[in-house]
């Protein structure tokens, strides 16, 4: 019995884990949207000045 619980308690360990992953990914991934938004949005800005 005590087996098939530590087993059962390493799954839900591994669960957790990788939803945590999985959490962060999706945050870097928007953030990474985002600055890429913004990137190619000051691309196309008329304004843009020039360095010498």
């Amino acid at each position: 019995m005590k087996k098939v619980r530590k087993e059962k308690q390493a799954v839900e360990g591994l669960q957790e884990a990788l939803l945590e992953e999985i959490e962060r990914l999706k945050m870097e991934n928007a953030y990474l949207k985002k600055w890429n938004a913004l990137v190619q949005n000051k691309e196309k800005s008329p304004n843009k000045t020039k360095h010498k």
